[in-house]
């Protein structure tokens, strides 16, 4: 594929008119000067004289106006008496002169808008670099993206890759740099810059798609973190054998909140709140405090889980007087804790 092509399939988020918009409008523009003109001719149609010598028809008007904005003038309808040269001189030499206008800059503007396009898009693949590409961005992939935002990702480190034309342009109207294609293919992959990525969602409504997306990327990407969600449990370990760092079960995990909030309702509120990162509490891996040389619980977090070696730690083994300086705790906080920026 021709590198002209794989950036045209790269949407940045610009909120401009779309340029075939703006190519219709400017023709109905030029169209009603063509249409004013022959009114005027048509009006006054007694100042003017065909080289025929019939009597100047409406169809003869619109003749006549469409060579003279066209500025090809043939010269066979002429105005003849000073009226009708007035006219021309008031009304039809400045209609003409916009029509120029309107056709020349429709041309350069459209020009200019594919070009600042292209531009743009390979500035983008130029420094994007650590950023989280999202593979399919429907319902689930949305929240998502709504969930980094929530934690401090910006828009221009998240990447939308979708085959629904309608999903990319809701990432684009999100403000996120969205790529119309097949995440499967190493192509579509490559123009969301996915080897650059430090983490790569997947969240296709296929697990069929979900296994062959995540292999993909894993070879394209050895070393990035992959997060994939699984629709049968059947078809989970499949995720992890083509190298899936996590594997989020959705339907269990909405059956399970079903379940509990049948029977504790008050947990799902609880659980909500850690969930939605702007909602009170929320759960965060952070690095230990390091107090006069030993590593501790940060100040206003309550210990929740330690990872020490890639592996998570059994409750009877949560110490926090014995962390390590490698630790990784996963700690509970309030929201607006978050240290800024």
């Amino acid at each position: 594929m021709a590198s002209g092509e794989s950036l045209d399939r790269i949407h940045l988020p610009l909120p401009r008119q779309a340029p075939v918009r703006a190519v219709v409008r400017r023709i109905g523009l030029a169209v009603g000067l063509v249409v004013f003109v022959a009114l005027v001719v048509r009006i006054g149609s007694g100042g003017y004289v065909d080289i025929t010598g019939d009597e100047i028809s409406f169809l003869d008007a619109l003749y006549y106006a469409s060579v003279t904005v066209t500025t090809t003038g043939y010269g066979d309808i002429t105005a003849v008496d000073s009226a009708s040269r007035l006219a021309t001189i008031v009304l039809i030499t400045p209609a003409r002169i916009l029509f120029l206008i309107l056709v020349v800059g429709t041309t350069v503007e459209v020009l200019t808008d594919q070009s600042r396009q292209h531009i743009l898009t390979r500035r983008w693949r130029q420094r994007v670099d650590n950023h989280i590409v999202i593979c399919g961005f429907g319902a689930t992939g949305q929240s998502a993206a709504g969930e980094l935002l929530s934690r401090g990702i910006t828009h221009d480190h998240i990447v939308a890759v979708d085959t629904d034309l309608d999903a990319v342009e809701q990432a684009r109207r999100l403000g996120f740099v969205a790529v119309h294609g097949d995440a499967t293919q190493t192509e579509v992959l490559d123009r969301a810059a996915v080897r650059r990525a430090r983490a790569v969602v997947i969240t296709p409504n296929r697990d069929d798609t979900a296994v062959l997306v995540t292999l993909t990327v894993r070879e394209m990407n050895p070393h990035g973190h992959i997060v994939a969600g699984g629709r049968e449990q059947e078809n989970l370990h499949l995720l992890r054998q083509g190298g899936a760092d996590e594997v989020i079960d959705a339907t269990a995990a909405v059956g399970r909140m079903l379940g509990l909030a049948t029977e504790v309702p008050g947990a799902v509120k609880v659980l909500d709140d850690l969930i939605d990162s702007g909602g009170g509490m929320e759960l965060v891996e952070v690095a230990p405090a390091i107090i006069d040389g030993t590593a501790a619980v940060p100040a206003g977090a309550t210990l929740v889980a330690v990872i020490r070696d890639g592996e998570r730690l059994p409750p009877a083994r949560l110490d926090p007087l014995r962390l390590s300086v490698g630790d990784r705790l996963i700690v509970l906080r309030d929201s607006a804790r978050r240290p800024k920026g």
